[in-house]
């Protein structure tokens, strides 16, 4: 167990990818954790992990905390709901197959946000204003917030996708701080009401924390080698096929969508790997330095 959760740290310190679409599969798929435990158990352990990234992107003041305000204001309380309709669905051999269904639709759809994303590239426009808006913000909070209560799975992959939607000319790692910084009340506030309904095992916990803390440091440490682009489309296809799984795909479908799903995931992380077009501020700073006596010399 401490292994498996460190192989899912360095990934999500390595890549940036949300810890619920690696985390909970594994101990549900690997393990045989229980879909409930596994889920409320992921969720206190990232509550120990995400600071990490959230400290660097202060430094780096990559955050923008009006949009974290606002999208708090719609994800904490849709966290609580989500944990509490985890609990009302109960602990029965057929409510966890319930659950378990869920867990594979939450996945798909955070998969195919972390695969959209490769094909959403910020639009960077230069001294844009950033236009706050509210009731954008907290329904994005709140539809993020309920899958994270209820599945664990969200918080990085179907938030960021729907800020990028919302915000296409904000820069990519201004993007990534505001989401990571807003997931920690969020994730505190799922961990409270999984602590209240009582789904977490405490020694599950302990293991991956002790495992996957260490793991993302050292992951983090290497996010800005390159190959980290590449690596990025293919974990989200394993989550994807996790969720097919989940939802009852039969092993001939599985097979068949693994073939496909890995084709897909090569041509992104080759299309990761081109240089990005020139934004309109690149534009703008080449135009100047060209207007600038001796800057060609």
């Amino acid at each position: 167990m401490v292994v498996g959760s460190v192989v899912v740290g360095f990934l999500v310190g390595l890549t940036g990818m949300g810890g619920g679409a690696l985390m909970t599969p594994m101990l549900v798929l690997v393990f045989g954790v229980a879909p409930s435990a596994a889920i409320s158990s992921d969720l206190i352990a990232a509550l120990f992990m995400k600071p990490l990234g959230v400290a660097v992107h202060w430094r780096r003041r990559t955050i923008e905390p009006r949009l974290v305000r606002y999208l708090c204001y719609g994800s904490v309380p849709s966290a609580l709901a989500g944990t509490y309709v985890m609990h009302l669905l109960g602990a029965t051999r057929s409510s966890e197959e319930h659950l378990e269904v869920i867990l594979g639709a939450a996945l798909i759809v955070g998969a195919a946000a972390m695969a959209g994303r490769a094909f959403l590239t910020p639009r960077t426009l230069p001294d844009a204003p950033l236009v706050i808006r509210r009731p954008l913000l907290v329904a994005v909070g709140a539809l993020g917030g309920f899958m994270v209560g209820l599945t664990s799975v969200g918080a990085g992959s179907l938030i960021i996708v729907m800020l990028l939607l919302v915000y296409p000319h904000m820069r990519s790692d201004q993007l990534v701080g505001t989401d990571l910084a807003q997931s920690i009340p969020l994730t505190m506030a799922a961990t409270l009401g999984t602590l209240l309904f009582g789904h977490v095992e405490f020694t599950l916990t302990a293991s991956i924390i002790i495992g996957s803390v260490p793991a993302v440091v050292v992951g983090s440490m290497l996010s800005s080698h390159a190959f980290t682009s590449t690596l990025r489309p293919f974990l989200a296809g394993m989550a994807l096929l996790s969720g097919l799984k989940y939802v009852g795909l039969a092993p001939t479908g599985l097979m068949i969508a693994a073939t496909v799903i890995m084709a897909a995931a090569t041509v992104i992380a080759v299309r990761s790997r081109r240089p990005a077009p020139a934004t309109p501020r690149d534009a703008l700073a080449t135009d100047r330095a060209a207007a600038t006596p001796g800057a060609n010399a």
